[in-house]
């Protein structure tokens, strides 16, 4: 057995942190899904006042980018698909690629829906060098999913997420520790993470362009100019960077919300948009094993004043119907006067809080409704998502 000693002397333990990010994946979903879409432009965001939230590789080449507005997008790109987002359909998929990490290291964290940090330190003893792991790491993703990631690995986080964005689509980058001084060096300053607006016009004021041009000045002055946001400048500059890998924690909230086409306060319209978006959250909260005590209403009207609306109720609950009949009663309280544009439902304080039964009521029991949600759940989880859904939405375009 080696000592502990021995362990911090090996070469072959040297800190690696690993980046793993999914290709377009949103759009990769939609195509995976459609198999007609697949090697056509295609961006998700509908309607004329949404935007881009994801752009395939072929709709790119047309100079069509996430955040951008979807008519701009259509006039940069006429004959390109513009799909509605599917966010439940993301996250199933995004917790199948997180269950996939979890195989080769138990220290994974969550960065984003698409995208996760894992520690391999020590890893190469099952799984080989870098460069075998980050392969082993994109097919297992690859015959889970359908999907293609990037992975970057580096002695340090910042680096490891710099590098998976170096050979994009379904590639990967090495950073090894000899390397980080020449890769620092001609690195532009702006791939550095919180680097951007205001900052990086003082850096080029100052003649920075790289991260190596902001070590000719110590950490004393970065700090006098920027402050605290220098000292960490200066830290990443150096390729310092000590920040851990931290396993997932739990969600603390699930919600779904849904920017109109047309402003509305019809009440059967905000009604029915309410029970598809209860239908979304309580499939969420079921699948994580997880309940909640409070229901949240999210509404933003035509003047983009925005408000929100909770009841904590005396359980927590996870069934379709009580967050639907929670929405609504909220929704009736605010009686909006204004039309609408966005609503919203989320339920969050997860988790059984202790309360005081009363003597004069019975103990509360599984709701019947429970076994519609279950049956709705397996049917889902064996056909897809589209394959049942509620009378009421029948007819329903999102």
């Amino acid at each position: 057995m080696e000592s502990a000693a021995g362990m911090s002397q090996d070469p072959n333990n040297e800190r690696r942190i690993a980046h793993i990010d999914m290709d377009a994946f949103f759009a990769s979903i939609e195509q995976l899904d459609h198999p007609e879409w697949r090697g056509k432009p295609l961006a998700v965001g509908d309607g004329p006042r949404s935007v881009v939230s994801a752009a395939s590789y072929e709709i790119r080449a047309y100079g069509v980018r996430s955040a951008m507005p979807v008519a701009q997008a259509k006039r940069l790109c006429p004959q390109g698909l513009f799909v509605p987002g599917r966010m439940w359909r993301y996250k199933e998929i995004s917790r199948r690629v997180m269950g996939v990490l979890q195989h080769f290291s138990p220290l994974v964290e969550q960065a984003s829906v698409d995208e996760a940090y894992l520690d391999a330190t020590g890893l190469e003893r099952l799984f080989g060098p870098p460069e075998e792991f980050a392969l082993a790491l994109r097919a297992a993703v690859k015959q889970e999913t359908g999907l293609s990631c990037s992975v970057g690995i580096a002695p340090v986080r910042f680096l490891a997420k710099i590098a998976s964005d170096f050979n994009k689509p379904d590639g990967q980058t090495i950073i090894r520790p000899q390397d980080v001084r020449a890769f620092l060096d001609v690195l532009p300053v702006q791939k550095i993470p919180g680097v951007g607006g205001r900052t990086l016009e003082t850096l080029h004021k100052l003649g920075v362009s790289t991260a190596g041009d902001v070590l000719r000045h110590p950490a004393e002055f970065w700090g006098r100019k920027l402050g605290e946001r220098g000292l960490w400048l200066h830290a990443l500059a150096r390729g310092v960077d000590d920040r851990p890998v931290t396993p997932f924690t739990p969600p603390k909230s699930s919600s779904a919300e849904n920017t109109f086409s047309k402003d509305t306060r019809d009440p059967a319209t905000l009604r029915r948009w309410l029970l598809l978006q209860a239908d979304r959250v309580g499939s969420d909260l079921r699948a994580q094993g997880v309940r909640g005590r409070t229901v949240t209403l999210k509404a933003k009207f035509d003047d983009f004043t925005q408000v929100t609306r909770s009841r904590t109720l005396p359980e927590a609950i996870c069934d379709t119907q009580t967050i639907f009949d929670t929405a609504v009663s909220l929704l009736t309280e605010l009686n909006p006067k204004k039309n609408l544009r966005l609503i919203g439902v989320g339920v969050s304080q997860f988790g059984n809080k202790p309360r005081q039964l009363s003597l004069l009521q019975p103990e509360p029991t599984d709701r019947p409704k429970g076994a519609l949600d279950t049956a709705l759940d397996a049917v889902r989880s064996r056909f897809g998502k589209g394959a049942i859904m509620r009378g009421d939405l029948l007819d329903f375009d999102e």
